[in-house]
């Protein structure tokens, strides 16, 4: 005849009969599965009927793999993220990607392990998945991509959040929008703390994703204030590393293709205008203690470190071909003046800041691009 327990989270279950080994008391063997359709836990024959949502048997924790999404996953920072997450034993990782700028070669790695899945689809259409936590990663981040579909990317930041937050509206996810530094357009405020409420040209040729994020990121607290959805958002500043797209117009990987192919480094004018550059593995951990934290955000996630494009060329010079030469090209409409991030609630909330700086991270990134376009590095 079955007894049973009533247990409440923290308390220990009083089982005389399980077997007892190792630190913990219990061992995991005599714990044999959850019961879905209710809270009964059944171990050894005794079913403990759980109170409330967790149970600890002398301090060993019953816990479910943690089911997580990332769309935008075959992206650049998506992919490094889905390598920071599978190294968990606990949680299964499902990416979503239409591949529009992402690349399967980014998650090869990890196509056919068991807590991997990789399903193409667009976030523009609805997704009907069961998953605990969602990294909303999916949009076209490049100049060259968001400007050769205006209309491919503002749909992505609006209909793609609205799906993703209906998904976890439905089955109860926290979910993590990827926001970012375009927010505050070509600012005033410097550097740009959360408060700041942006300098944006709402008809401008970059509208379609920094306004789509603007809105991205209204629609991710409209859902948190009215259907009580756990969110979290993170403004992610320029961000580089391994897996960038060769080609995509953003400067650190223009300027890194550029002295490997031994082409002149070309700086938009006046090049005293200013970015901040946080290595990709720095932003994933950023990425990470966001979601798994108990702060909404938004919060700034990037690198302090602020360099002139005409200092950045001369870095990426210096590092990789000392015998390019600098050209400067006409500048780009809208293109911001400066751009640094205020770190401050990251450290204070999160426990977080950057590691690597800029001279250390190139060499990694160039190391990538070598190999992508067959140019060895000279001896």
């Amino acid at each position: 005849m079955l007894q049973n327990h009533h247990i409440r989270r923290g308390s220990r279950c009083e089982a005389p009969d399980l077997p007892k080994v190792g630190p913990c008391g219990y061992s995991p063997e005599s714990i044999v599965s959850c019961y879905g359709g209710g809270d009964n836990v059944f171990i050894d024959g005794i079913v403990v009927v759980v109170v409330e949502v967790e149970m600890f048997v002398e301090g060993f924790e019953l816990q479910a793999n943690m089911r997580i999404l990332i769309t935008g996953g075959a992206g650049f920072i998506g992919s490094h993220l889905v390598d920071r997450l599978m190294q968990n034993e606990k949680n299964e990782v499902i990416v979503v990607d239409n591949y529009f700028t992402g690349s399967k070669d980014n998650l090869k790695q990890w196509i056919g392990h068991p807590r991997f899945e990789l399903i193409r689809h667009d976030v523009t259409e609805p997704l009907f998945l069961e998953v605990d936590q969602i990294y909303h990663l999916a949009c076209p981040a490049s100049p060259i991509f968001y400007k050769h579909n205006p209309v491919k990317t503002i749909k992505t930041n609006v209909m793609g959040t609205l799906n993703m937050l209906g998904l976890a509206k439905r089955v109860g996810a926290r979910i993590l929008l990827t926001s970012t530094s375009e927010v505050y357009g070509d600012p005033l405020e410097h550097p740009q703390t959360e408060s700041y409420w942006g300098n944006v040209n709402p008809i401008g040729v970059r509208s379609c994703y920094d306004e789509g994020k603007r809105v991205a990121e209204t629609l991710m607290f409209d859902y948190h204030r009215q259907h009580g959805i756990e969110i979290r958002i993170a403004r992610i500043f320029n961000t580089y590393g391994p897996r960038m797209n060769i080609d995509d117009g953003r400067v650190v990987s223009n300027f890194i293709a550029q002295a490997i192919r031994e082409e002149p480094l070309t700086v938009q004018l006046p090049g005293t205008q200013t970015r901040s550059f946080c290595y990709v593995s720095d932003m994933v951990d950023g990425l990470v203690q966001l979601m798994d934290g108990e702060h909404t955000g938004p919060i700034n996630i990037g690198n302090p470190g602020e360099f002139t494009m005409l200092e950045l060329a001369e870095t990426v010079k210096e590092i990789i071909n000392p015998k390019v030469k600098i050209l400067t090209v006409e500048n780009t409409p809208d293109d911001p003046r400066q751009r640094k991030p205020d770190i401050s609630k990251a450290k204070e909330l999160l426990g977080w800041e950057p590691k690597i700086k800029l001279r250390d991270g190139v060499p990694f990134m160039e190391e990538d691009f070598r190999q992508r376009l067959c140019v060895p590095k000279k001896a």
